[in-house]
């Protein structure tokens, strides 16, 4: 895909996330909007037909308030699993790999709430747990609406507790994590819904994010387990996990300020729900 986007100066997909400015003319645009035009292009190859100018500037805000944020280029896999009009195009990828889809169809996409898993549908990321530093990785996710309170109900992960997976899952009043370490660590909270997110940025310690708090818990990292993070479950435990799950976005990266994320993410799923009919 070429996108020309002024005389002499074309921006071109060289692969699933990286973009190459070609042409005579000197670079004299944030190149995060060029990300955002792209990635909304494609959207729109995908659904057929054009997004509201309402999604789109949501869109560019949240890619360009990251880059601004100094959060960007530790995002390395991405989607927004909202705003667009069919669920081909909620699967593009805002960077990295697409995911590749086990079992959802349309009727599990909502515009503004995002998509349902209420079988054994799931995603495969296709980030391996191991494709970040052992000391520097984050896995994020934000649901639009409550999810479940029940034992084994996994948001995202890959090798569940054992030393070196990455894991976030939900029990009644409690959010469960580890990322690069074995030993479960868990923080409550009140509220079940929202953003809620893991960045680990030292061999010792790691952050929680849930209801708007980021929390520093002590956890000394292990060698990251080889393995893709699954979205919707845990790719150790494949199809099982509890159903009725609606995420509206997830990213997997390096380690980044979960706060500034959140408010970005907060903002951007706030703004679909206004912009779409």
């Amino acid at each position: 895909m070429t996108l020309i986007l002024k005389k002499g100066l074309r921006l071109r997909r060289s692969g699933p996330s990286s973009w190459l400015i070609t042409g005579t003319q000197k670079l004299d645009l944030n190149a995060a909007a060029y990300i955002a035009a792209a990635y909304i292009s494609a959207v729109e190859a995908a659904d057929g037909q054009a997004l509201e100018t309402g999604v789109r500037d949501a869109i560019n805000a949240f890619v360009l308030g990251c880059e601004a944020d100094g959060i960007w280029n530790a995002i390395k896999t991405c989607c927004i699993l909202a705003g667009a009009r069919t669920l081909a195009g909620a699967l593009m990828p805002l960077v990295g790999a697409a995911p590749t889809n086990v079992g959802f169809t349309s009727s599990n996409y909502n515009r503004k709430t995002g998509l349902l898993r209420n079988s054994t549908q799931y995603l495969n990321s296709n980030r391996d747990n191991s494709a970040d530093p052992q000391n520097s990785s984050h896995l994020a996710l934000y649901s639009a609406v409550q999810w479940p309170e029940q034992n084994g109900f996994y948001f995202a992960g890959m090798g569940t507790n054992n030393p070196g997976s990455t894991c976030l899952r939900s029990i009644t009043g409690v959010i469960r994590g580890n990322i690069r370490h074995g030993t479960t660590s868990q923080i409550s909270f009140t509220r079940n819904s929202g953003f809620l997110g893991m960045a680990r940025f030292n061999s010792v310690e790691f952050q929680m994010r849930v209801d708007g708090t980021t929390s520093t818990l002590s956890a000394v990292s292990t060698t990251p387990l080889l393995g893709p993070i699954s979205i919707f479950t845990d790719s150790s435990v494949a199809t099982s996990g509890v159903a009725n799950t609606r995420l509206a976005f997830y990213s997997i990266g390096e380690s980044l300020d979960l706060a500034l994320l959140d408010a970005r993410v907060t903002a951007l799923v706030n703004a679909l729900a206004v912009a779409i009919p």
